[in-house]
């Protein structure tokens, strides 16, 4: 085995050791809505769900060089975002939206995608999901960082409306081979469901 102490290299190399180590990672594609009514929209692999009493997800936003990027402003200010998960009927078009672009334009206008108004928040979600989760915003914990500036805002977002398109649907379950889920792995590689395989819990 090899052993490294994270403190004896740098930022980049700790990042490369993460993401080639935690695979695969499901990927939030975030509306958010900024104060002057301009739809963001970002695609993130730091995602996972918190718990399911309520149901709460969570969504680490990395800063660059200290600043908020404009999800976790926006949602800090709106108290709201939407979570849609990532498959691969749009996979290209989210890849678009993670483009540099200022905070006046919209990513969403970008990559040709379709507002479309949510039920309980005032951020719009996108049509072309097939699963997207209305999140009223229930923490922005700043984290990390060494200069004294974090490094990212986890975003722990309490779910108070699910969309799910009815092909997926059957008896409060999800069907993952119709969903055709998309995974972040290192680099540009990413990864579809690939094969499956059931295991029963000792009891």
């Amino acid at each position: 085995m090899i052993s490294i102490d994270p403190t004896s290299q740098s930022e980049r190399e700790n990042y490369k050791l993460l993401i080639g180590s935690i695979i695969p990672r499901p990927i939030a594609f975030v509306t958010s809505l900024s104060g002057e009514g301009v739809l963001n929209a970002a695609p993130y692999s730091y995602f996972t769900i918190v718990t399911s009493n309520p149901p709460m997800v969570a969504v680490s936003v990395q800063r660059k060089q200290g600043v908020r990027k404009d999800t976790s402003r926006n949602a800090i200010d709106i108290g709201a975002f939407v979570v849609h998960i990532s498959d691969e009927s749009y996979i290209s078009q989210i890849n678009q939206t993670a483009a540099a672009l200022p905070p006046d334009e919209s990513e969403v206008a970008l990559a040709g995608l379709t507002p479309v108004k949510s039920e309980k928040v005032a951020v719009p979600g996108i049509a072309e999901a097939s699963i997207r989760m209305e999140c009223v915003l229930e923490q922005a914990i700043p984290l990390g960082g060494t200069d004294g500036a974090p490094a990212a805002d986890l975003l722990i977002g309490r779910v108070v409306h699910f969309h799910i398109a009815e092909s997926l649907y059957e008896d409060g379950h999800i069907d993952p081979l119709g969903l055709k889920p998309v995974s972040r792995l290192a680099g540009s590689a990413y990864a579809k469901l690939g094969e499956q395989f059931i295991m029963d819990r000792p009891v």
